[in-house]
């Protein structure tokens, strides 16, 4: 039977503040609520100690509190640690955390699986089974950043969201999530820190622009022709490379935030000099700061190969000599399934 209680976090302060004031209860109150919500980031309201008992069980009785729980977790070689998490209705997600010397990264997920079917994705073979609330977005990010002051006594320095689902396509969510994360009642991140990465919905990459968004956007674009790119992608039936070229320099225009370029190398199909003349030509109609050349890594039910270092070696020394600023992105956790194209929940 579906409950009728309303999830707390969705709630604003002043929301919080009125149901307080039917209750009887002093407005300040409210305010320390909405800290252990999202400052204190309280996993239920038994963990509200400067709330009373009394207090604490009506709020039991009239909300829910559907928090995040880590199920799961991988720690790798390299020190990527993989994280499963489950959600209040069992469904799981996978979340990632990299620390580099000067980085913390939280890699999260936005969708229980995926529906776009990219060909070379553990993700995308799975169904999209639903969107990930803003608050266990937020959850997610928490989480992590909890983990990172653990294990290195760093708190997080950037967030990606490269992890199961596509963003654009649970849209809402995504950008209030990144709300609370930026907001000085949140986890007060710098927007300049956080990177969207889409398959490409060109009609949301505009709407980006609308929105005024400061977040940076990074296009997994991993074929520089429609036809390669349909052929691994099949989002691009519907929103081909020159839609995707123009919605890119309208959200730049409307937003002057900072774009990039996925590019995973798969061996015989996209690592020629002619896929690098393609690549290099896409670059140029774009004002996009970087490309991120990734290193492909192998999952069981796809049929593509990582070409040899020679290989890889020989198309950056290309993009370079022709003044591109490609920087190759060396996989963490591949050893617990925790790498770029990866995910799927395996635990």
């Amino acid at each position: 039977m579906k409950s009728d209680k309303k999830n707390i976090r969705h709630l604003s302060l002043p929301a919080i503040q009125e149901y307080f004031n039917t209750i009887g209860e002093k407005p300040f109150r409210a305010k320390q609520v909405y800290e252990w919500l999202w400052l204190k980031h309280a996993g239920s309201f038994e963990a509200m100690t400067n709330l009373s008992k009394t207090l604490r069980s009506s709020l039991e009785e009239h909300f829910t509190l559907p928090a995040l729980k880590i199920d799961a977790t991988q720690h790798s070689e390299d020190g990527t640690i993989k994280n499963r998490f489950r959600l209040h209705d069992g469904h799981l997600v996978e979340g990632v955390l990299i620390p580099t010397e000067s980085r913390q990264t939280a890699c999260v997920s936005s969708q229980v699986g995926c529906s776009l079917s990219c060909k070379f994705c553990a993700t995308g073979f799975m169904d999209r089974k639903r969107n990930l609330d803003f608050d266990e977005i937020y959850d997610e990010v928490a989480l992590l950043n909890q983990q990172s002051l653990e294990s290195s006594g760093k708190k997080l320095t950037n967030i990606v969201y490269m992890g199961m689902g596509e963003p654009l396509l649970n849209y809402k969510n995504v950008l209030q999530s990144i709300e609370r994360i930026t907001a000085a009642d949140g986890l007060a991140m710098s927007p300049k820190r956080i990177t969207v990465s889409t398959a490409g919905v060109a009609k949301m990459i505009k709407q980006l622009g609308d929105d005024q968004v400061r977040f940076n956007l990074a296009l997994s674009l991993h074929a520089a022709n429609d036809k390669k790119r349909s052929e691994i992608m099949p989002i691009n039936e519907t929103n081909n490379l020159q839609g995707l070229i123009e919605a890119l320099n309208y959200f730049y225009k409307a937003t002057q935030s900072q774009i990039s370029f996925e590019y995973i190398l798969f061996r015989d199909f996209n690592d020629s000099q002619k896929d690098a003349d393609e690549l290099i030509k896409i670059y140029r109609q774009v004002p996009a700061d970087l490309i991120n050349i990734i290193e492909y890594n192998p999952i069981d039910r796809a049929r593509f190969q990582k070409p040899d270092e020679e290989a890889v070696e020989k198309f950056m020394q290309y993009l370079g000599k022709h003044r591109v600023n490609a920087r190759l992105r060396r996989s963490r956790g591949k050893d617990i399934d925790a790498a770029c194209g990866q995910l799927a929940n395996k635990g």
